[in-house]
This record gives C-alpha cells, structure tokens and sequence, in this order.
C-alpha cells in the first residue's frame, strides 16, 4: 500500500515537555508549558516508502509532490502558487576558486514572492484556510510578510503585516500592493514581535505565532526532500536519495535549518538517505547570538538587545529555543555557527553574481560570506557535497553594494554633428592595467579553474593567454610561447607544478619568467622549500576571489 495516515487529525508536539494537541486554530504554543515551537507528528498505518517514492515522478513538481508528510487534510483547502521545486544549481567558477569539487546552490529565488518564504506561506495559509482564519497579524523583517500576503490575497484572508522600521521601503511597498496592512514600527524586530501579538489580542485576531513554527518547519523540510532527489540524480543516477555532506544557511530566527533537519530525520527513519548532513549556520556579525553562545559553549544564547547589523532579514537579537534545537542537532550530526559582516555579505553578492551569475538577497550573501570563511579555515574539505540555501533574490541594497559609481557616462551632446563615434574601447582602455606582462601561460588541470582564471585576466586587459592542462603540456607551451607570465597549479598528474618549475627553471630560454603558484594544497615545509626562490607568488585557492587579485599580480609582476 501507499503511504497512508491513520490518524485523523493532526497531532502537534511540543519540542520542550512533548504534550500533543491537535492543530486548529486556537493554537498559540503549548497549552502545558507555553513552548512556541511545535513540531507535526504523523502516524502513518501501513507504509511502502519504495512506492510512495515511485508516485513522486507522476507529480507536479512542487512542494506540495509530498503532501503526504505536510499537515493539511483536505487538498482543497491547499493555496498554492507553484512553489518548491527549485533547481539545485552546481557552482562552477565560485567552486573553483574555493577548491570545492561540489558546491551547489538550491536557488529559492525562484519562488512566486523570490524568496524561499513562499514555502513558509503556502503551508501556513492553506493550514489557517483549513481551520477557517479570516484575519491574520504577523511580524516580519521582509520575506514572510511579502509572500503572506500574495497566498492570503489568493485565499482571501485579510493580513495586518508589522515591520520593523530597518526593512527596506521596496519590502514594505510589496506587501501593501498585494492588500497587506502595513504598519511600520520605528524599534527592533524584536520589539515589533511584541507589539504585534500585543494588537492581535486586543482586536481578537489570529497571531501567527504557534502556526509559524509548524508551517516553517513542515514546509522547510521539504526543501532537504527535494535536495535528497535532485542529489540522487546527480550522484546515484536516480536509484536512490542522498543527503549532501554540509547544509549551510543564514539565519535570524532559525525555522529554516531546524525544518530541513526534521525533513533529513524523517528520510533516514524512511531509510531514504543514509546520513545526516552537517549544518553549517551562519548569522551577521552586528546580530549573531546563536554564533556568540556556540563559541562560549553555551546551549542558551545570549540576547542582542541592540543589533548591529543593516540587514534587518538577520536583525533577531533574540532566538530563543530555536537556538537551542540547531545547537543539539550540531552537536549531534556535526557543523558549526560562523557569522559575517554586512561588508562582507556585501562583497559576496558581487561575488557570486560575477562568478555564477546569481544574484542574491542580503541573507543569502551572509551565507556565502560565511561559506568562504569555513573553507578558508578549512572545516569544509574540497571533496565534500555542499549545498547552500539561496533563499533570496537581491532587493533594494545594490547601492550600498554598487555605490554610485555603477555606470560610465559618455556625454556626446555637444558632437551630435560630426560624422564618427569616438573609438571602441576607449574607456576599456583606460580601466587596463599598465603593466609589461602581455602573453600569460595558465598551467592547470582543472577546466573550470582555469577558465575562470582565464575570464578574470582576459577581463583586465588584451592579453595573449593560453592554458595547458597538464605538467607536460605546460613546459611546452612555456617553452614555445615564451610567456611573460607563468600561472601554474602544483597538483597535476603525470609532471606536477614542482616539476614544471624546475624543468623551466633549469631553461636558460625560460628560467627568468615570472611564476605564480595558485593551489588549494596545504604546503608541507619541505614542499616550500622547494619552491624557495623558484617562484614570484604563491596563492592559495580561494584568494583569487575579485579582480583585484588578477590586477595587483600583474602589477606586482610589472614592478
């Protein structure tokens, strides 16, 4: 038989003293000890996972393809926009130059609000139409009150959405436009919550409070279902499910991992993975409670009254027990807490939109800012399975990450008369490096490494580049273009980068060209001595992250 329910109603469980109660809409926390997390709990009669699994692939393919395991009972009560069923996207250029072999990205920008929210919405809202809501009150930083508001315009209930005043105005804007009221609160998130739940109970309203835990962990979960699928495919050509290595994601409250966690839990039970992925949580710098606490070894976190931070999706000073729950599952299953800075959330957005072509919200740059961080630090080996939450698109902050300077200007008003256009190229021009080095020589084994090393140099300048892609190829093609530059990569099969450095070294025709060594190896002091006056720079992989890199090397060359 199929997977099938033998309860009636849906039980509730509360994480802390594990009462149940059923889900209806009087919920607001457990009635036993006032927990605000709640988890679903199903009893499932008679199960045939392999064939539950087996109807998967005659289903649409959205969230709602496991609605079997999400709590609603009657599908007409569902309101949905298409949600879930986004791509898994494999990084090449970032992957490259982090020295990662599988990185991917589950892009939730591609949800019907752009946020990975909208799973949060079609769960709450078709969960309130069920236990028949009519008027809902939520506190949101931004992407939860935005996607509420386009599923409750399209299931009639009436939304009263309270934001901190750090939300950007497009934020707020959005929400209005689908019939949301909006009410701005000059204060914390924090704050906001407060008055919220103070204004739902003084009009009687429904507070999405005790639901928001059970939507956001019921609906979560189903993006570590469809990463389990989507790495089947890549890896296990369909035969069976896979859990990555890392999960990583930026947080405030921390619904979003806690519920990929419980979907990874459900899976091992159902024998559809056979391990859980370690959790990689990264929070701002100017509001990072969760990270502060794991590095003192508490499993209570501190609360931030004053967050510092300008990314108001992360501002939550204070994340209660949800903490806790990530704090156990790392302990249990393995990861770690990181934290970044806005500067660096912002230097990662144009990372990433450079690299692959992916352009990010705030709390998604935090992620990979914090992504970079623990593979510098090396917790994230290159051959691990990594998968990062993209769980937004970029939103009114590209001038604090572009500045004014976006655009170059060419004012030809006053030559509207001659005949000619000024010659191509001549603000590319003067954006060249003025250097000697004009023909460079990539040694490189890796293909997407070396063309994004390739992209990058070709990007500063008219240089003659060429790549070889192993050790023997390379002395080669030193040796017949006669480069003014030698990048080179030291693992390689056959003929190695020390080899070759010797080899070009021991050349009179080729002993005075500059190398640079780019590897993501980890040099043993025998190994730098080797190189000790044979090269002009080493880098790890991971370094070369911008332009600036590929513009100083030259320069540096050149001097």
């Amino acid at each position: 038989m199929s997977l099938t329910r033998s309860l009636e109603r849906i039980q509730l469980e509360c994480i802390n003293c594990h009462t149940r109660i059923p889900l209806d809409r009087h919920v607001s926390g457990c009635p036993n000890c006032g927990e605000n997390i709640l988890e679903a709990r199903y009893d499932f009669g008679q199960m045939n996972v392999g064939e539950w699994v087996g109807s998967l692939n005659r289903r649409r393919n959205n969230l709602w393809r496991y609605r079997e395991v999400l709590p609603i009972q009657h599908a007409e009560n569902i309101i949905t926009l298409g949600e879930g069923g986004t791509p898994l996207i494999k990084s090449h250029a970032l992957a490259s130059s982090l020295g990662l072999k599988h990185l991917y990205i589950k892009d939730e920008r591609q949800g019907p609000t752009a946020s990975f929210k909208d799973r949060q919405a079609t769960v709450a809202i078709s969960a309130l139409k069920e236990m028949g809501v009519e008027e809902l009150v939520v506190a949101s930083t931004g992407n939860v009150a935005i996607a509420y508001a386009a599923y409750c315009a399209r299931a009639g209930i009436k939304l009263w959405a309270f934001f901190p005043s750090l939300t950007p105005g497009d934020k707020m804007r959005e929400a209005a436009l689908y019939g949301a009221e909006v009410i701005k609160i000059t204060g914390t998130y924090d704050q906001t919550k407060e008055l919220a739940a103070r204004f739902a109970k003084s009009k009687g309203l429904f507070l999405d409070r005790g639901i928001k835990s059970v939507a956001a962990i019921e609906a979560m979960k189903t993006m570590a279902y469809e990463i389990a699928e989507q790495l089947g495919d890549e890896f296990e050509n369909g035969e069976r499910w896979r859990a990555p290595d890392w999960f990583l994601q930026g947080v405030s409250g921390g619904m979003g991992p806690i519920g990929v966690g419980k979907g990874f839990r459900e899976m091992l039970d159902f024998g559809l993975v056979d391990k859980m992925p370690a959790m990689g949580i990264v929070q701002s710098t100017g509001c990072a409670p969760m990270t502060e606490a794991w590095k003192r070894g508490q499993r209570i976190a501190t609360p931030i009254e004053n967050p510092q931070t300008i990314i108001a999706t992360l501002a939550t000073g204070n994340p209660g027990r949800a903490y806790e729950l990530l704090y156990d599952y790392v302990h249990d299953y393995g990861g770690t807490f990181t934290s970044a800075s806005d500067e660096e959330a912002f230097e990662a957005t144009v990372i990433l939109a450079r690299m692959d072509g992916i352009s990010v919200e705030p709390a998604t740059a935090v992620t990979f800012a914090g992504l970079i961080r623990m593979v510098r630090e090396r917790r994230i080996k290159a051959d691990e399975i990594v998968v990062v939450n993209c769980s937004g698109h970029t939103i009114s902050v590209e001038k604090r990450i572009l500045g004014d300077a976006w655009q170059h200007s060419v004012d030809l008003s006053d030559q509207v008369h001659q005949p000619t256009l000024p010659e191509e190229g001549l603000l590319s021009a003067l954006q060249q490096v003025e250097s000697g080095v004009r023909k460079i020589a990539i040694v490189e084994d890796n293909v997407d490494a070396a063309r994004l090393m390739q992209r990058i140099l070709a990007a500063q300048g008219n240089y003659d580049i060429q790549v070889a892609h192993n050790g023997a190829e390379g002395v080669g093609l030193v040796q017949t273009m006669r480069p003014d530059m030698v990048v080179t990569d030291l693992m390689m099969p056959d003929v190695d980068g020390f080899s070759l450095i010797e080899a070009l070294k021991a050349d009179k025709t080729t002993a005075n060209i500059p190398i640079v060594v780019v590897t993501a190896k980890e040099l043993t002091a025998q190994e730098r001595k080797r190189l000790d006056g044979q090269i002009d720079m080493l880098l790890q992989k991971g370094s070369f992250l911008d332009e600036d890199f590929i513009q100083s090397l030259v320069t540096r060359l050149d001097s």
